[in-house]
């Protein structure tokens, strides 16, 4: 069974997706534990609520970033965990997790990479005018949203939306995509060539998701 390690900073609504997904036997995995960088991170009452152990490690413990990561990464080889989740974990993960985990880490992130890395893709995508946004699960390599792209959902974006309405229709599909990411990881079928992530017995993914259209005059 796949072991998870979720690092989160603030609600983890995606820690509470993969949650559900193991819990409603739809995911062989068992997280492990849940480390934030937030003591106050609701996530952590999640982690309470299911039996989940938590821990909280502060960055300011550390005189320098990759010590603090180096922290992580051992708490997470300790455990024996397969695959590190990060769930709103507001840090660019350093060398000594990505060396500790390599191809072994995922993120998700509210836009469709390349377009619009960092903070407030939402934002970002409103403010440019597009009319496909959307998120992409991926794996963590060294730089900020760069890594291998996994799957991706398109959301639409309507003339009257703002950041929070845009937001909550794309995390719907953020709770869809992150755990058959992790599914697929747990069942071998994921092989990274470049920057390719080839996916085996393709027909079977959630990819590629597009809500129906929207009548704006509706909307």
């Amino acid at each position: 069974m796949l072991k998870i390690g979720v690092l989160a900073s603030g609600r983890g609504s995606n820690f509470q997706a993969i949650i559900d997904e193991i819990e409603n036997k739809n995911l062989k995995a068992s997280i492990e534990i849940l480390i934030t960088d937030n003591p106050s991170a609701f996530a952590i009452e999640r982690a309470e609520r299911h039996n989940i152990n938590h821990m909280f490690i502060n960055p300011e413990d550390f005189a320098a970033k990759d010590e603090f990561f180096k922290k992580i990464a051992d708490e997470l080889k300790s455990r024996g965990v397969d695959l590190v989740i990060l769930a709103g974990f507001m840090r660019i993960v350093r060398k000594p997790l990505i060396d500790a985990f390599p191809d072994r880490i995922m993120n998700i992130h509210p836009a469709l990479l390349p377009a619009f890395p960092g903070m407030h893709g939402q934002r970002q995508a409103l403010d440019y005018g597009v009319k496909i946004s959307g998120c992409t699960v991926h794996f963590v390599d060294g730089g900020m949203d760069t890594g291998p792209v996994i799957i991706q959902a398109a959301v639409p974006v309507t003339s009257d939306d703002t950041e929070d309405t845009l937001s909550e229709r794309i995390l719907s599909f953020e709770h869809k995509i992150y755990p058959e990411a992790v599914r697929l990881f747990s069942e071998g079928r994921l092989e990274i060539k470049g920057r390719k992530v080839v996916i085996k017995n393709h027909s079977a993914v959630i990819s590629n998701i597009v809500n129906p259209p929207i009548d704006e005059t509706d909307a």
